[in-house]
């Protein structure tokens, strides 16, 4: 008998004009958490796809328990006993959450010679599901009214509740705040306990060397090592995947921002559960880092200041003027950028390619007498644009669907740099990116400040907060909990500032708060 609970074996898939696998080797051990490391485009996504009966591979085998199996479909992948939680969330968002649990095997009733699902078993079911993994959500409530991260979650308990013997996590934390992580992590736990096995796809170092056995990294599409996670570091797991030595993770620059470029007075939603008073500056030649958990109203603050949701009060004072921001145009025309937090649901434009993208928000500048588009001048701005952000991509013409999520942000970046503004919001910028990718965009981001730009970056990562950042403005239910200097303050400051106006006890806030301090 195998000590693997899954092998796979020399594993190759090729895509029109890529070779996505070349002989990719894969082994699980029974009761174990597995990490599956690469940069974007390392083959991760497509192996996991392969072994779950999304794609089918071209050459190679799988055998689970030391048994040869051919996998199909997903269906197929369920049956071997194998779950998936998806990158991209899968939910039916008018749906309750039983539904999206139970969907395809809802629990039935027979009266007289008809079937119908059995509502009461299943919500039943659900709550059993949903107190054994310590998630507080009402099975009756619709996946429409829930956050990102409780969609998250959801996904998640849709994979335990197949009793499968390997789940796959497909960066599971990517839209967790730290005391959700901390909740998944108790959860992989008791599943290692049970004898379940975790392949687990993330780019978070921190989490990588936390919480797995073993470590598989791929580059470019081919297997170059496997490794106990005792014998690694962040530098040897980086140097592995990217087959070169990043030095300066973050290489921040010496600054001295002095000129305000942009002053935000007295900000209030027109949401009477969202941000209120809001008021702070951004310097030129500044990164302005904000900080604060899920919920702190971060995002709605910066899609108010960009014009694409509406305020009560306040005011804007750019470049020593007055001026109303109604929608996004109007942004826009002022040099402002944003780059969203969710790139899939309101960065790309999936079924345009790589040029339509990058063009779509500066196409005044490609027109002849504003009526014709210069197609020769826009191929100009995109190919300058892949060479420099270094987008994987066999055309400009590719699908921006078909790239991988790293490649994506590096294109929706691309469509603001076109647009050559002075202001430049990114919301969580990094998020599901591998570290290549994220140095990359680190450099282009210090290249832009260098240059006279001022940049506000909303980031989760305490690293990557505390990395980049000048100054870090943290934010706790709606409202500024304080200002700090990047090189002046510590994690343990960050995170009592983003729990500051809590109500009463908040013990995951706390605890994390001292984990902080002991480390």
């Amino acid at each position: 008998m195998s000590e693997y609970v899954l092998e796979m074996r020399d594993i190759s898939k090729s895509f029109p004009g890529v070779k996505a696998l070349d002989h990719v080797h894969l082994k699980i051990r029974k009761g174990s958490v597995h990490a599956l490391m690469g940069e974007n485009g390392a083959g991760k996504s497509t192996i996991m796809k392969c072994l779950f009966g999304i794609y089918k591979k071209d050459e190679g085998e799988i055998l689970i328990d030391d048994e040869k199996v051919r996998i199909k479909d997903s269906q197929e992948a369920l049956q071997h006993g194998i779950a998936m939680v998806h990158q991209e969330l899968q939910s039916i968002l008018d749906r309750s959450i039983a539904e999206n649990i139970y969907c395809g095997r809802y629990p039935l009733k027979t009266i007289g010679p008809l079937k119908f699902i059995d509502h009461k078993t299943m919500h039943q079911n659900c709550e059993l599901l949903l107190d054994e993994i310590q998630l507080k959500l009402d099975p009756k409530r619709l996946m429409k009214d829930l956050s990102i991260s409780q969609r998250q979650s959801v996904e998640i308990a849709k994979a335990i509740s197949y009793q499968a013997k390997i789940i796959i996590m497909d960066e599971p934390t990517s839209s967790l705040s730290e005391n959700e992580v901390e909740s998944l992590f108790k959860m992989i736990q008791s599943l290692k306990e049970k004898g379940t096995s975790i392949i687990y796809i993330s780019h978070k170092m921190e989490e990588i060397l936390r919480i797995s056995d073993e470590v598989t990294i791929l580059r470019d599409g081919t297997y170059v090592g496997n490794w106990p996670s005792s014998e690694l570091t962040e530098e040897i797991i980086i140097s592995k995947m990217v087959g070169r030595e990043l030095k300066q993770r973050f290489n921040k620059t010496l600054r001295d921002p002095e000129e305000v470029v942009l002053q935000v007075n007295n900000f209030t939603s027109m949401d009477p559960k969202s941000f209120k008073n809001i008021s702070f500056e951004l310097k030129k030649n500044e990164i302005l880092g904000i900080g604060g958990l899920v919920g702190a109203q971060r995002s709605e603050l910066m899609e108010s200041l960009f014009g694409i949701r509406p305020i009560q009060s306040g005011e804007i004072i750019y470049k020593n003027e007055k001026i109303k921001i109604r929608t996004p145009k109007d942004a826009i025309s002022k040099g402002i950028a944003l780059l969203t937090e969710d790139r899939r649901a309101t960065g790309i434009f999936g079924m345009l390619s790589i040029s339509d993208n990058v063009g779509i928000a500066s196409l005044d500048q490609f027109l002849h007498f504003r009526l014709f588009l210069n197609q020769k001048k826009l191929d100009k701005t995109v190919h300058a644009s892949i060479d420099k952000m270094k987008i994987k991509t066999v055309s400009t013409k590719t699908l921006i669907q078909n790239l991988s999520g790293g490649n994506q942000q590096k294109v929706i970046l691309s469509r603001w740099l076109a647009n050559q503004p002075d202001v430049l919001i990114l919301d969580e910028p990094t998020r599901g990116i591998d570290v290549g990718a994220k140095y990359e965009i680190y450099s282009i981001m210090n290249e832009l400040v260098g240059q006279g730009k001022a940049i506000i970056m909303i980031s989760s990562e305490m690293s990557e907060l505390m990395g980049m950042s000048d100054r870090i403005m943290v934010m706790c239910e709606g409202k500024i909990s304080g200002t700090v200097n990047a090189s002046e303050t510590c994690q343990e400051e960050i995170m009592t500032l983003a729990t500051r106006f809590m109500e009463g006890e908040n013990e995951d806030a706390k605890n994390e708060t001292e984990r902080l301090h002991q480390q």
